[in-house]
Parts: C-alpha cells; structure tokens; sequence
C-alpha cells in the first residue's frame, strides 16, 4: 500500500526514524533533521517532530502500557515492531481526534510493509487491547 496523504507518510517516516534510533541509538535531533530533510514525498513536518520526539521522550510510560498486552519483554521486541508500538500507543494516548480504527489500521498498513511476517498480528492483537483502555469512551459510543 503506497501512503498517499502527508500525515500517513509522516506515519511511516516516524516508524523509521524510531527504528533508526532504536537499533543505532544517536542524537535525537540528528535523526529528526535527516528524516525531516528527506525529499522522498512531503510529510507534515510538525506532526512528524511531534510524533518522533514525544514518543521519544515518553518510552518508559509507552512501554509500561504495551508490556501488559504482549506475551513477551518489550526488549525482547524487533525493533520495527516496537517502533509501530510506540507510535499506536502514543498516538491512542494522545491523538484523541484520530479515530482509534484510523490509528491501528495506519499502524498495521506500517507493519505489514517493514515488520516481519505476521508481526501485524502481534501489534493488532497489543492495539486493540490498549484501545479498549485509552479509547474506552469512543468504543462505548458506536
């Protein structure tokens, strides 16, 4: 699937970048700038730093909240799955005006392209379980 809208290449460009910093570790900003500068499709720049600095800063509570709805350690994670993770928590948390099934399905659409095979699996099983949570009133009301 080809991410057509800024916002989903943003998506997946945060995915990568988490990825980048999650198996080489580097500067922060760093990592930001080369993702920002890249000139492959235009992104939404400030939903992007957004994204990839806020989930960066919050990786422990993101972590305390995926670890209950995975049958492993998070450090026991691919990285790409745990970049997906990240971002589906953070953005159930935190993306309010997203509906909860636009945030798991961008999160899968990711997996399924860079994850391992059948990681989707895992992810969708961890997102729905925190949906129910985070998103418990907007489940009630459909």
């Amino acid at each position: 699937m080809a991410f057509t809208t800024p916002k989903q290449r943003s998506r997946e460009r945060v995915v990568q970048a988490l990825y980048q910093y999650l198996v080489s570790g580097g500067e922060v900003l760093k990592i930001e700038q080369q993702f920002l500068n890249q000139k492959s499709g235009k992104i939404s720049k400030a939903f992007f730093s957004n994204l990839f600095i806020n989930i960066l800063k919050n990786r422990e509570a993101l972590d305390t909240l995926i670890a209950p709805t995975i049958s492993r350690d998070t450090d026991e994670l691919g990285s790409v799955e745990h970049a997906v993770l990240y971002l589906g928590t953070y953005e159930l948390q935190n993306s309010i005006e997203v509906p909860y099934k636009v945030v798991i399905n961008e999160a899968l659409q990711i997996a399924k392209l860079y994850g391992a095979e059948g990681a989707f699996k895992l992810i969708n099983v961890s997102l729905d379980q925190l949906a129910k949570d985070l998103r418990a009133v907007e489940l009630l009301s459909q």
